[in-house]
């Protein structure tokens, strides 16, 4: 399986572009979002990548993170959702825009992407509601800037880890260690995710005290 590839952009498309990795070129396909972030011909990325095999097929999917690899793997679990309707998701909402849907419950949401009707829709949120949270406690890695050495010499490869829409990377820890927090204090992981995606919503810079705080109001019993 290959997970994650560096190297140079040969050039872009509307659904792809190809990756020069040591003399070896590699087509990615890519969500919209994704492919709208990939740098210019001639400069170097990382992305994350998932081998799709059938019998008659051979599809490199590719991702700016692990929590967007993991949204498009768990989209294609859902029946009636393949590749193409998985990045159309993607490209719809954003990697935290998912979250926050299959949170919330709000297949409305997922029924803007093309071609998702609200069966379809219905579907996904129904079958991966209570995997939100594992999603969302994912805290990608910085990848940052590095240096690389290629066979005609050494060239300083600059290459920022995307941080999902709307949402700091520095807050990703503080959304994962809120949601542990609230299922460690009993509750389920699709409430824990739903209270938390809801907070964030309104306001998306909020120190882990403050995330717990104000989903545990949510979160109690009114009355």
């Amino acid at each position: 399986m290959i997970g994650r590839l560096r190297g140079r952009v040969d050039y872009k498309t509307q659904d792809h572009f190809l990756l020069d990795v040591n003399g070896v070129g590699y087509l990615i396909f890519c969500s919209e979002r994704t492919l709208a972030e990939i740098p210019v011909d001639g400069e170097f990325t990382t992305i994350y990548t998932d081998l799709l095999v059938r019998e008659d097929l051979m599809q490199l999917f590719g991702f700016l993170s692990q929590v967007e690899k993991e949204w498009y793997r768990l989209l294609m679990s859902v029946q009636g959702v393949g590749a193409k309707a998985s990045l159309a998701i993607l490209s719809a909402l954003g990697e935290d825009g998912v979250s926050r849907s299959i949170a919330l419950g709000d297949w409305t949401s997922i029924k803007s992407a093309k071609g998702i009707g609200p069966k379809t829709a219905q579907r996904v949120v129904n079958e991966l509601k209570d995997k939100a949270a594992h999603v969302m406690s994912i805290v990608p890695n910085e990848i940052g800037e590095r240096e690389n050495k290629i066979d005609e010499g050494e060239v300083v490869e600059r290459i920022d880890d995307h941080p999902p829409i709307n949402l700091a990377a520095s807050n990703k820890t503080a959304q994962a260690d809120a949601l542990s927090a609230l299922q460690n204090l009993g509750y389920s992981p699709s409430e824990s995710a739903a209270a938390v995606a809801k907070i964030l919503h309104e306001s998306s810079d909020l120190s882990t005290e403050e995330l717990i705080r104000n989903s545990l109001k949510m979160l109690s019993p009114k009355g």
